[in-house]
């Protein structure tokens, strides 16, 4: 199981992405943790999982979950978080407004990049810290 999800890059190549490419994978994992923690804590049909998992990972519920721990982030994390914040994206928000949008991007750009650097043990603490 390892080798299925090994991250091949060095730091300092991680560091050179786009923080969308942070936000990109960020996603996945916080779905991932999400869908998880609703299946060991849940007897749920498939369908209301789903239902649920969406009060999670939409950008209002992503953006008030960076509210949440910005006063635990260190300066690194709050770097990444502003990077991910200011990042350009012509995207255009469906069921949120640009600003959540924005914040709900830098919270999944701080999620991807502790995973992309296998910064576990903080990524864990965050993500417990949320749910």
């Amino acid at each position: 199981m390892e080798e299925l999800f090994k991250i091949d890059r060095p730091e300092e190549e991680i560091n050179l992405l786009s923080p969308l490419t942070w936000a990109y994978i960020g996603d996945a994992i916080f779905e991932l943790y999400v869908r998880t923690n609703l299946v060991n804590k849940t007897n749920l049909k498939p369908h209301k999982l789903h239902i649920e998992a969406i009060n999670y990972v939409k950008a209002k519920a992503q953006a008030e979950f960076l509210q949440k721990i910005e006063e635990i982030l260190t300066d690194e994390e709050k770097d990444i978080v502003r990077r991910g914040r200011n990042t350009k994206n012509h995207h255009l928000p469906k069921n949120s407004n640009v600003q959540e949008y924005m914040h709900a991007t830098a919270f999944e750009a701080l999620i991807g990049y502790l995973y992309l650097t296998k910064r576990y043990k903080r990524l864990e603490e965050i993500l417990k810290l949320v749910l």
